[in-house]
């Protein structure tokens, strides 16, 4: 193990109220994170620091933490933000546990639905020159991925097609509320074509959600004799590059690099061997690559193992067991949403969708413009996981 600090999920919260007019987001944020403490059995008097991530963008306004630091328990405490993705803001969450400055950190993250259209704010992320001009969102760069992929591997639609129904069968049972409705295979394949080869019963509209995680030192948790805990094993986060026209879409090299960190980090050598996964699969094609750069199915496996059942509910190796993006999407915060998913199974607080005996989970999260940010949890059981 040696002298680092290891690092533990304590306590988690999903907030996605129905009526958004009767709560606020500085109500809904104030919510989540004290559902988050009251699972940690904590108070935002034992946390040292909060982390958030937010999009100005689908917030509808400036430097969107200013606005909510007060309800995040930021006022007089220190507090950092991040625009890129959820998963970042749990991934700097740990890095300053880990670094000895701090204890305990509250981290929440969300997506709002402010704005008319999501598709004309994110053509605000992309270059103003190129992508801008084409016009390029995330759905059309996620339809290019899966062009490309379609391309090279007979058989792909169908495959796909199969992994939205497991997915949206899982989030039915995961969070029947919140979950878009398990549909006919037929109407997943044949539906409107939004973007080829993405129809309209391939994707869950955005929705509304926060997300909250506490998460302690091993030294914090030790001395509080606290139970429920996922211990994190391993981190891994790497980033593509960013004009579309300069990556092969079909190929994915910075999960290769996130996994491998992550897995060395958690001390594993050979087949990576989890009990379950939660991973980005804002198309089903996500998933595939998903599944590819975590070393879980190589891509000439793909259709055999999803067809085989391999991982379905009750198949050798579990994926979304929450449903996914494909059931339930609030655009920004998935990230941290898998991560949330991943850390509750091994804490065996998952609920209706609790899966037997999860000793080691891992999390995979995915943003940006066809997968550009890719980062890797590995979560476990036991605190003496890894070479940390």
């Amino acid at each position: 193990m040696g002298n680092r600090i290891q690092v533990g999920v304590v306590g988690t919260a999903m907030l996605a109220p129905r009526d958004l007019r009767r709560m606020a987001l500085e109500e809904a944020l104030y919510t989540a994170g004290q559902m988050a403490l009251r699972d940690a059995g904590m108070t935002i008097d034992d946390i040292d620091g909060v982390v958030v991530a937010s999009s100005d963008e689908l917030d509808g306004r400036a430097i969107s933490i200013m606005a909510a630091s007060g309800s995040v328990g930021g006022v007089d405490r220190d507090i950092m933000s991040t625009p890129s993705s959820s998963e970042h803001a749990f991934v700097l969450g740990a890095l300053r546990v880990r670094s000895g400055l701090h204890q305990t950190q509250l981290i929440l993250s969300w997506s709002s639905l402010e704005v008319d259209s999501v598709s004309a704010v994110q053509h605000l992320g992309t270059d103003p020159y190129f992508h801008r001009a084409l016009p390029i969102d995330e759905l059309s760069a996620s339809a290019l991925q899966a062009s490309a992929l379609a391309a090279r591997i007979p058989g792909l639609q169908e495959t796909a097609v199969s992994i939205i129904a497991k997915n949206r069968k899982n989030g039915l049972l995961a969070h029947a509320e919140l979950a878009e409705g398990c549909m006919e295979e037929v109407m997943i394949r044949d539906g409107k074509v939004l973007r080829w080869p993405i129809t309209q019963g391939m994707v869950s509209p955005p929705a509304f959600c926060v997300t909250a995680v506490v998460i302690a030192s091993d030294s914090w948790i030790q001395a509080r004799d606290a139970n429920r805990v996922a211990w994190v094993h391993g981190l891994g986060w790497a980033t593509e590059p960013t004009f579309l026209g300069d990556r092969d879409l079909a190929t994915l090299p910075s999960l290769d690099v996130a996994a491998k960190q992550a897995y060395r980090e958690a001390g594993m050598e050979g087949t990576p061997d989890f009990d379950v996964a939660e991973v980005a699969d804002a198309t089903a094609y996500q998933e595939l690559l998903a599944l590819e750069g975590l070393g879980l199915s190589d891509r000439t496996a793909w259709v055999d193992d999803v067809h085989s059942g391999k991982f379905t509910a009750t198949g050798a190796l579990p994926v979304n067991l929450s449903g996914g993006a494909s059931a339930f999407n609030p655009v920004f915060c998935t990230g941290l949403l898998r991560i949330v998913e991943a850390a509750n199974q091994t804490r065996g607080c998952a609920g209706r969708h609790q899966h037997r005996e999860v000793r080691r989970a891992v999390a995979h999260g995915a943003s940006g413009f066809a997968m550009q940010y890719n980062t890797v949890v590995v979560f476990g059981r036991e605190r003496n996981g890894g070479t940390q």
